[in-house]
């Protein structure tokens, strides 16, 4: 796949609209998540668009064409559970971003629930985010939010930017492997 000049990564991007707004702000997207139903209805939804990439994958393992801007993340990266997962997230956000670009992640916070449509879930505030991103990233800014459900409820969100450190390598070349096939 090749990627535009300047583009954002928004991984878990089910069918939001989102990735509408992106574009009618004049920015490349490419929308990453596991559902090809999801990635369908936003491909049905926006129609032909040569600045909207389309990619069926983990956002653990992906890896993309350099250099990407930007790295969103909005309630993906907090039902990693597992370590070894978080640090495989972060190590292909690090791959994907050029030197310079930018992390934006949403996450439960330490006062959000602890589980999630049925699903354990992992909470974080700045300071673990920072632990986990490591050296790749600097954090720049976080902050907790809480965020009114459709139901009512709310839930403490950690927000969080972070930039890609200067010092890390550059991206290794465009894969996606057997198990994160193109749409």
């Amino acid at each position: 796949m090749t990627l535009p000049q300047s583009a954002i990564v928004t991984v878990g991007a089910g069918a939001s609209s989102l990735v509408d707004d992106l574009l009618e702000a004049g920015r490349s997207v490419i929308a990453v998540d596991l559902s090809a139903a999801a990635l369908s209805i936003l491909e049905d939804r926006i129609g032909p668009c040569d600045r909207l990439r389309l990619l069926r994958a983990d956002a653990r393992s992906v890896v993309l064409d350099c250099p990407v801007d930007a790295w969103h993340d909005r309630a993906l990266f907090h039902f990693l559970t597992d370590p070894t997962d978080q640090r495989s997230y972060a190590t292909a956000a690090a791959a994907t971003l050029k030197p310079g670009g930018h992390l934006v992640i949403a996450t439960f916070g330490p006062n959000g629930p602890s589980q999630c449509s049925g699903l354990p879930v992992q909470r974080h505030d700045a300071e673990s985010l920072a632990a986990v991103f490591g050296p790749s990233f600097e954090l720049r800014q976080s902050f907790e939010v809480d965020h009114l459900t459709p139901w009512g409820s709310t839930q403490q969100f950690t927000q969080a930017v972070f930039s890609r450190s200067w010092l890390s390598e550059s991206c290794p070349s465009a894969r996606s492997g057997p198990s994160s096939p193109t749409l």
